[in-house]
């Protein structure tokens, strides 16, 4: 595939300071770049690499310096990078129809130009969508509605009656539909609660490897579009987690949480159940939420408080043994004090 910087800045939304026609047939790093490709400066910091690179254009952020190249400018330059990429690295697979091994039950229905592979099992009822990718060993149980251009990777298991739509990609091993952790103490013993409710995730959502989403006790665990989840993340019943949020590796979210828009956590973050986290709010990694959380803003720390309050405390941990040591020095020195008043 080849494109002219012309076509680039249109797609990217940016202009071309140098020749429009000029194609280029790939995309590299600044370093690793080669005549015929087209790389990009998203980092300031690395500015002087534009001039040593061998690409024979840059994309770069407005009023950087192209040092002669011929070049694409536009307001986000890493953007531009992933759209790219994605353009030049798209290779559709074949359609496979259902192969060989695969079980899909007589009263699925599948869309057209869906890919089956060998291993995978679709339950009954199941509603398949159309140029949907089902890879190995996927199991699909009974009642699922899929929809679009949804790509499940090998061993995801979708359980009963749970719900994905469009251009939703599931990687390895994740687990949708899982029963909720929900007992009741029973004596020493516990009392399982049925967990009769679903998972519903909307469209554009990605969902990382080992990832488990656990179905509500009774109404629905909700996956709002453009979420996205990485490895091994917990997201446990009648949770709601809000559009265009992102949640780094390790997380736990805690049952009947809701969190809110273009919410960013980091990872191994702990969620308390049955709390609110706002909209815009960022959570640093290993934070811990407890109590609702209303107000944007970027927080760290357990409990989770602004993160500039919190760099404050971390300054003073590594004092805390001299502080007790002065503390008790000046503890003393007040008892002999005080002995010496009453004699």
């Amino acid at each position: 595939m080849q494109l002219a910087l012309g076509q680039i800045a249109e797609l990217v939304g940016g202009r071309v300071i140098g020749d429009p026609d000029l194609k280029v047939s790939g995309i590299g790093s600044l370093d690793d770049a080669v005549e015929g490709q087209i790389t990009f400066l998203a980092n300031p910091k690395y500015s002087g690499k534009v001039a040593t690179t061998k690409a024979s254009a840059v994309i770069l952020p407005p009023g950087a310096n192209g040092f002669g190249k011929d070049v694409v400018e536009t307001r986000n330059p890493y953007l531009a990078f992933a759209k790219l990429l994605t353009l030049f690295s798209h290779t559709p697979d074949p359609v496979k129809g259902v192969m060989e091994g695969a079980f899909v039950s007589k009263d699925a229905k599948l869309g057209a130009d869906v890919s089956v592979y060998p291993g995978a099992y679709i339950g009954e009822g199941a509603v398949i969508g159309d140029r949907t990718v089902i890879h190995p060993n996927v199991v699909i149980y009974s009642g699922v509605t899929i929809g679009n251009d949804v790509v499940l990777h090998s061993n995801v298991s979708i359980r009963e009656r749970c719900r994905l739509g469009n251009r939703v990609i599931v990687h390895n091993g994740a687990v949708i539909g899982s029963d909720g952790f929900g007992y009741v103490p029973d004596g020493k013993k516990y009392f399982k609660i049925p967990q009769i409710g679903i998972v519903v995730i909307e469209d554009d959502v990605e969902i990382g490897a080992n990832t488990t989403i656990d179905r509500a006790a009774l109404d629905v665990t909700l996956i709002r579009s453009g979420v996205k989840l990485d490895n091994l993340v917990q997201v446990a019943h009648n949770c709601s987690i809000g559009e265009n949020t992102a949640i780094a590796a390790q997380t736990g979210i805690a049952g009947s949480v809701t969190v809110g828009n273009n919410v960013t956590i980091g990872g191994q973050a702990a969620i308390s159940g049955h709390i609110k986290i706002g909209d815009n709010i960022m959570l640093g990694g290993r934070a811990g939420a407890m109590n609702n959380m209303d107000q944007p803003g970027v927080f760290s720390g357990t409990p989770a408080i602004p993160h500039k309050e919190w760099l404050r405390t971390l300054a003073v941990y590594p004092k805390i043994p001299e502080m007790r040591k002065t503390i008790k020095e000046l503890e003393d020195r007040l008892s002999l004090l005080e002995k010496g008043g009453k004699e």
